[in-house]
């Protein structure tokens, strides 16, 4: 852990290489969501942040489920101090990013989230200025939102360059992902969606899961929203959950780790949407914690 822990300083304090795509620091920043809980979503999260990191993208992963964070419950991690460490600067940023397995940087939630929503201009200043140091090295950014869509999800969401929503074959995931897209659409009709069906018997019912929801979307919200691809159902990611392991590492060679890798695929081939360009994560904080003001 101390070999890890010491790079993640190094990350900060500028001795690894800056992110290669692009010109300047302009990370992309995705929201992960879903319509209702129990979709595997933070499973879904932390597996697609290690496939992009094997790819040999920079990945930062922010756990930022109000009230019920648990990625570091996934991968075993008891972190020792959180976001409220640095809001309340009893910690530098370098000091709260925790380290997962293969060595992926991530920084727990906790009662931290909160906080930030009521923040001075000052303390936002700060904030910004103390993730900045770490998001300009990264290429993604991955924030793992609460499910459904409460306020502060719907800032997430709409603050992101791309929104990735889980859902399931189950009809009330499909209902309420639908749900939750078409309320974020008619108020931030710029939001970018792209689709992910989990725990699916097989890639027929995954797709049939996905045209229901673009079919949908297209019809009555004019709507053309990309499926990015699926994971199986597979026992194997029970066992991970259980040994506190994510599955792409504890079983590398099952159904659902190689439809992870697939997505991460998936996502990086796909073309950007043309009308915008990456943010970054000033623009990306401006847009979400500044609206609250």
């Amino acid at each position: 852990m101390m070999d890890q822990a010491q790079s993640l300083r190094q990350l900060v304090s500028g001795n690894t290489p800056r992110r290669s795509p692009g010109d300047g620091p302009t990370a992309r920043i995705i929201t992960v969501c879903s319509g209702k809980g129990g979709v595997g979503k933070s499973n879904f999260t932390l597996n697609f942040a290690l496939a992009l990191k094997a790819m040999g993208k920079n990945v930062l992963l922010f756990d930022a489920d109000i009230g019920m964070a648990n990625i570091d419950v996934l991968m075993g991690v008891s972190p020792k101090l959180n976001l409220y460490h640095l809001l309340k600067r009893e910690a530098e940023i370098g000091q709260i990013i925790e380290s997962g397995p293969g060595n992926l940087p991530f920084i727990a939630g906790g009662s931290g989230m909160e906080e930030l929503f009521s923040l001075s201009e000052g303390d936002l200043e700060y904030f910004t200025s103390q993730v900045t140091q770490i998001a300009d090295k990264m290429d993604y950014i991955l924030f793992d939102t609460g499910a459904g869509l409460s306020k502060e999800t719907m800032k997430f969401i709409a603050s992101a360059d791309d929104c990735l929503v889980v859902t399931t074959p189950e009809p009330t995931a499909i209902t309420d992902a639908y749900a939750l897209m078409k309320v974020v659409h008619n108020t931030h009709p710029e939001t970018v969606f792209k689709l992910i069906v989990n725990q699916a018997g097989d890639e027929r019912e995954a797709r049939l899961t996905s045209d229901k929801i673009r079919m949908a979307a297209s019809r009555f919200l004019e709507l053309d929203i990309p499926f990015l691809g699926f994971i199986s159902s597979d026992s194997h990611v029970v066992q991970a959950v259980k040994k506190q392991i994510p599955f792409s590492v504890a079983f590398p060679n099952s159904a659902a780790a190689k439809d992870i890798q697939r997505l991460a695929l998936s996502y990086l081939s796909a073309k950007p949407v043309e009308t915008e360009k990456p943010q970054g994560i000033r623009g990306f904080i401006s847009k979400w914690l500044k609206r609250n003001q």
